[in-house]
């Protein structure tokens, strides 16, 4: 925890903090004292030395869940992971990956995990679970239930900007990588509305609640109703959405036409999928055979 100054400012909170918090105020205590707190997305856009050397000593770094897709070395500066609860509770947990994972944070920076959920299906796990690894929760359930897109749940990276943003921090909110733009190594799971997040989080940004690294591009569209003054934006509005309708229309119809294209490769997958754990258990049963006879 945290400690008051001469200057009634809070002092930086020790190496560990996180250890027990469980309320938005108990976070609040330790998160006020950074001048910054930067959201890092696990992304192919994020270049953590560069990334780090835009920020003051001062700044707090979050990262989400497996940070060795985005580290490939102890991260120096003032730490903070989030583990999102599953069902079966966090991934890194029932997976095993906790050492993994919390070996890139050195102690005498990392303020420890904060283990969240966002739905009631979603399940927190106890401290010891961490093996050793400061350890707070934060109980979201609802959270984000009076804005979001019914049947979809959002990512713990937009959960957690919206629930900074209403803490009212001093320091800075920064988004770091958070495109949701699919590739080779990153898959964007269909569970999330990524175009509803990254709408909120621009209009967000545009408002000065949060920050994105990089900036926010000019948004061509808003130059349409400066050059057609005399047409209503409604109507600028419903222009826009007819072009990306007969856009998603015609990507519809040639993403039918792949789907009937790779039904052959598709069955023989499913197949070979089917017969794996069959051969797998032949091949146990093989290795037993052999073991007994030697």
């Amino acid at each position: 925890m945290t400690s008051e100054t001469a200057t009634d400012k809070p002092a930086f909170p020790a190496a560990g903090a996180a250890a027990g918090l469980t309320t938005a105020e108990d976070w609040r205590s330790i998160l006020t004292a950074f001048s910054h707190i930067v959201l890092v997305a696990n992304s192919d856009t994020v270049d953590i030395g560069s990334l780090q050397a835009e920020y003051p000593p001062t700044a707090l770094f979050v990262f989400f869940n497996k940070v060795y897709k985005v580290l490939d070395r102890p991260f120096l500066g003032h730490s903070l992971l989030i583990s999102r609860g599953q069902p079966r509770g966090a991934n890194i947990v029932y997976r095993g990956e906790v050492g993994e994972v919390v070996k890139f944070f050195p102690r005498e920076y990392f303020l420890g995990i904060m283990n969240i959920r966002l739905g009631l299906e979603e399940k927190l796990n106890p401290a010891a679970d961490f093996e050793g690894a400061p350890t707070g929760h934060l109980d979201l359930v609802g959270f984000c239930g009076d804005l979001y897109t019914e049947a979809k749940t959002p990512t713990s990276g937009f959960a957690l900007a919206l629930w900074l943003s209403d803490l009212k921090l001093p320091g800075a909110i920064v988004l770091a990588g958070f495109s949701a733009k699919r590739s080779e190594k990153w898959r964007v799971v269909s569970v999330h509305d990524w175009s509803f997040e990254q709408t909120f989080l621009r209009l967000f940004a545009r408002l000065g609640k949060i920050t994105i690294h990089g900036g926010v591009s000019a948004n061509a569209y808003s130059r349409l109703a400066e050059r057609f003054s005399e047409v209503p934006p409604a109507e600028i509005s419903l222009a826009v959405a007819e072009v990306l309708s007969e856009r998603l229309g015609n990507t519809d119809a040639e993403v039918d036409k792949l789907i009937s294209l790779t039904n052959v490769i598709r069955s023989t997958d499913n197949f070979l999928r089917r017969l794996r754990p069959k051969f797998l258990k032949r091949k146990r049963k093989s290795g037993l055979g052999e073991q007994k006879e030697g």
